[in-house]
């Protein structure tokens, strides 16, 4: 072997060991750059954080666990219908019972107010029905009445309440609707504000925020429909 051969050999072996310490090295750079790489190293798969305030979501008994969206007067409508169903399919053809089902509706938006009681209703009706456009489908005039909760129009929110129905209502729409409705009657926000709280229907509660409460249930195993 000549003395050039011997260096051109040598040559091309020091850039090949030159060449794999870089890979070697740019693969520890791109382990250490890339999310799922890094994410498993830190001990598998994305868990979310949890926070207290979404707590109540796991003191709902149940074998199966389902959330409702429903931002609209329509929307609301149909979640009452969809969710009796939900009830009555599951005892029928699975043999649950209601305790079986941890069932939660999502009042937000438009549809906030549909949580609170005749009381609300009665006083505020007329101011209620600009914001959410919905007249009683039988007179075409704001209701005086939580229209959700009287019998002869269909299923009620108190009948899905006795099996086991959870409202969750959106304080920020809430606080909106109390603002709204102060401004027209003279009172305070905060004063009307407390009344729509005190107001709320049985197994309702505030929570920060609707779409919070859908994006929280659904991190805490429940399945998501939105009406």
């Amino acid at each position: 072997m000549s003395g050039r051969e011997s260096d051109c050999r040598l040559a091309r072996r020091a850039f090949f060991s030159k060449f794999g310490a870089g890979l070697a090295a740019g693969g520890v750079v791109g382990a250490a750059a890339t999310p799922a790489q890094a994410q498993s190293a830190e001990g598998g798969r994305f868990q979310p954080t949890r926070h207290e305030q979404d707590d109540w979501l796991d003191q709902i008994p149940g074998k199966h666990r389902f959330v409702v969206d429903a931002p609209t007067p329509a929307g609301f409508s149909d979640a009452l219908q969809f969710l009796n169903n939900y009830f009555n399919v599951n005892k029928n053809a699975y043999a649950l019972q209601d305790g079986d089902l941890a069932v939660v509706l999502i009042a937000r938006h438009l549809s906030t107010l549909f949580a609170y009681n005749d009381a609300v209703w009665a006083k505020y009706g007329a101011l209620i029905t600009r914001r959410t456009n919905y007249n009683d489908p039988k007179t075409n005039q704001p209701p005086t009445v939580n229209l959700f909760n009287v019998t002869d129009r269909g299923i009620t929110l108190d009948s899905l309440v006795k099996r086991g129905l959870r409202l969750g209502v959106c304080q920020v729409s809430t606080r909106g609707n109390a603002a709204a409705i102060a401004m027209v009657t003279g009172g305070t926000a905060d004063g009307v504000y407390s009344e729509l709280v005190a107001n709320l229907l049985g197994s309702a509660r505030l929570v920060p925020a609707g779409i919070v409460a859908v994006n929280r249930a659904q991190e805490r195993g429940y399945s998501l429909a939105y009406c």
